[in-house]
């Protein structure tokens, strides 16, 4: 028999779209304009599956879900929202969408979630309390952060472990302890460890803890990072930076879910959440047996790439008035941008990141009186860290930013995420390591996939180039004209 789908949203110009696009696929659609007649519909046992905005003219969709859930908890409800935000995906979980779906969607995608829904109708777990919903955890509206809020909505009730990549300041702890504070575990504990800011030797004790006198300075016993995280999540930050020693234990624990502390013999069993987040290619690391390749599978359960900043600007005034309202809770003097200094801000690279973002805005809340931030000021302080980098004092020609320009900065950035701690030994080989695969992306980019042409421009035999896109997984750039 042919899926009626119940179709409810304000706008005329999508349900027509709607309208047409479903009936195309083979569906009976059914289209209004208001909660009240969808709820009639609904409550008559009609339809096999609804498709609303959030907002009506008469009610909030997320105020009819629990009502359509008690009455027909098997009846798939996919939620529609301009208001794409973080919570807004959160929240259509916890009231039981099957999916959530920000304006503009793809048509494409729409219908094969459709398909989806009705082959296997899924509950979803109980909703939080609505006192969880107050403050964003999460900030930005783009494509690329929507789909973030999806994954991150789809896996909250759940124990899978999660692996976060990312360049250094995109946020990868942020969304870890989304992740924790809206998930099943929030009553438990959320412990993190940055393996790159602990000593190669100490790091299995700061894990699994350890007994007295089992090594020197061991005077008591020492409880590790699991048993903190007991029931709760334990975010393990920088993973690719872990020893192989350490590495094997853990792949223990994964698989047997039991650790010994050092100097240990008893088997405690742990109940722990893990969420594990790199800025480097592991399986570079793999390759070069800096990185246990069944470790990397069981924790690469779930992937999730952060997006640099400089993928998402049209985030930035959001992050910018988030950072200022936080500014403002701290006891700094409210501020304002003026639009070109937003767009200052959204043509900047920002090779530190969201972390990068949040320090300039900072800055300037707290050193300039003016109650509206200018491009003039923005222009200063961002041509302010620049010139003050050694590089830039030691002469290098002003202009656009040289290589050694972007490297320093990047660098500086890099240390400065370790606080008082340096970063692990090896730091030389691995910087000339991770290089590679920016500048090869960079340059089949700029050259539009053209191998032939990407190669001169690095200097490389055409082979050569091959050969390391094959080996460091280099997605090969294609342009729409060339499709």
């Amino acid at each position: 028999m042919t899926a009626t789908i119940l179709v409810a949203d304000d706008d005329a110009a999508i349900r027509t779209v709607l309208n047409q696009a479903l009936t195309r696929a083979g569906y009976d659609v059914r289209i209004t304009s208001n909660a009240a007649t969808l709820w009639r519909w609904i409550s008559a046992g009609e339809g096999d599956l609804v498709v609303t905005d959030v907002i009506m003219p008469d009610e909030n969709a997320f105020d009819l879900l629990p009502r359509i859930k008690k009455a027909r908890p098997d009846l798939p409800v996919l939620v529609m929202s301009a208001q794409n935000t973080f919570m807004t995906a959160i929240k259509a979980s916890e009231k039981g969408a099957y999916d959530y779906l920000p304006k503009p969607f793809d048509l494409t995608e729409l219908i094969a979630i459709i398909g989806r829904a009705l082959a296997e109708p899924k509950k979803k777990p109980a909703r939080l309390d609505d006192d969880t919903q107050d403050g964003m955890p999460l900030v930005g509206r783009s494509a690329a952060m929507q789909e973030i809020y999806r994954v991150l909505a789809r896996l909250m009730q759940t124990d899978l472990t999660l692996m976060i990549t990312g360049e250094s300041g995109t946020g990868k702890e942020l969304v870890a302890r989304a992740l924790h504070d809206y998930g099943k575990r929030r009553n438990g504990p959320f412990v993190a460890i940055n393996m790159a800011a602990i000593p190669r030797d100490l790091i299995e004790s700061e894990l699994f803890g350890h007994e007295k006198g089992a090594f020197t300075g061991a005077q008591t016993r020492s409880t590790g990072r699991f048993e903190q995280a007991e029931g709760g999540t334990l975010f393990l930050d920088e993973i690719g930076d872990m020893p192989m020693d350490a590495q094997t234990r853990l792949l223990r624990v994964l698989q047997q879910g039991e650790y010994t502390t050092v100097g240990g013999r008893t088997p405690i069993r742990t109940d722990v959440r893990i969420v594990a987040a790199t800025n480097k290619d592991l399986k570079q690391s793999i390759n070069q047996g800096l990185f246990r390749e069944d470790l990397y599978y069981r924790l690469n359960v779930v992937p999730l790439r952060l997006p640099p900043l400089r993928d998402r600007a049209e985030d930035i005034p959001d992050l910018v008035r988030h950072f200022i309202q936080q500014g403002e809770k701290e006891g700094l003097d409210p501020k304002r941008f003026d639009q070109e200094a937003l767009e200052v801000l959204k043509s900047y690279s920002w090779p530190g990141n969201v972390r990068e973002l949040e320090n300039v805005v900072r800055r300037l809340m707290a050193l300039y009186p003016q109650d509206v931030i200018s491009r003039e000021i923005v222009d200063q302080e961002l041509r302010s860290d620049i010139s003050d980098s050694p590089i830039a004092k030691a002469g290098v020609p002003s202009g656009p930013m040289t290589i050694a320009q972007a490297v320093e900065e990047n660098m500086r950035t890099y240390f400065a995420g370790f606080g008082d701690s340096l970063p692990p030994s090896g730091l030389y080989e691995r910087v000339l390591t991770e290089v590679e695969y920016p500048l090869i992306l960079a340059a089949l980019t700029a050259t539009r996939g053209n191998q032939i042409k990407a190669a001169d421009l690095l200097g490389l035999n055409r082979n050569t180039l091959r050969k390391k896109i094959r080996e460091l997984g280099v997605s090969v750039y294609r342009s729409s004209r060339s499709a």
